[in-house]
């Protein structure tokens, strides 16, 4: 279970006041997979931050039950100078996973031949995309942040990152920032809708997406 409380997040640009959450009080079931949905800029990523605590809310709270996921596919927390290798047993270690299954798991789910065992700062954005699902996927969680998982890697390989996606959602619930209404149809069961910085839950996604639609639509109009 995940529980906003009063959230608020503002930016400030230009001098103005940019809310992105305002005073938001919703709560996401254990076990189920969330659509967060939202037009460009609304804020889907500034939450998933705030929820996986790398980011602070200008004031209210985020209360849980079991362990949150950093957002899947992260790379920007990796030491630019060490291996993907030692990158990988710093994570194990931090999260108190077996550093040689998860190395070992990573090394083959991200197919990076010996880069594995060259600097991440060397590495394409396409393989840092690799390592950091490769990661992400390595630790349990009983909920995943997920920020279009979809954009990594080739065709072959999306193929794979789903599969796998959707094997640790049997024992997991997840909330899912995507652009394909395709994907979020297939991972989630419930949706939520991130407007004007309100949210608003909904237990059965095709009327999540339904109102997003509508707000996307009424955008376009002016």
């Amino acid at each position: 279970m995940i529980h906003l409380e009063n959230l608020t997040k503002i930016y400030k640009l230009n001098g103005r006041r940019k809310p992105v959450a305002n005073n938001i009080t919703a709560t996401f079931p254990t076990g189920v997979s969330v659509a967060l949905l939202g037009r460009n800029g609304a804020g889907k990523s500034s939450l998933l931050r705030m929820i996986s605590g790398s980011m602070l809310p200008t004031s209210g709270r985020i209360l849980s039950t079991g362990t949150i996921s950093w957002p899947v596919g992260f790379s920007g927390s990796f030491n630019g100078e060490l291996t993907g290798e030692q990158n990988t047993r710093f994570v194990a270690r931090a999260y108190g996973v077996d550093t040689e299954e998860m190395r070992d798991f990573v090394e083959d789910f991200a197919e990076l031949g010996d880069h594995f065992y060259l600097p991440f700062r060397t590495y394409s954005s396409g393989m840092r995309a690799r390592l950091a699902f490769g990661v992400s996927m390595a630790v349990p969680f009983d909920t995943y942040l997920v920020d279009e998982v979809s954009a990594v890697g080739d065709a072959a390989f999306k193929a794979k990152s789903n599969r796998l996606f959707n094997a640790r959602m049997a024992n997991a619930g997840a909330l899912v920032v995507s652009h394909s209404m395709r994907m979020l149809r297939q991972t989630c069961d419930a949706g939520a809708v991130l407007e004007n910085g309100k949210l608003s839950y909904f237990h059965d996604i095709e009327d999540a997406i339904e109102v997003h639609l509508a707000n996307m639509a009424r955008a376009a109009a002016g």
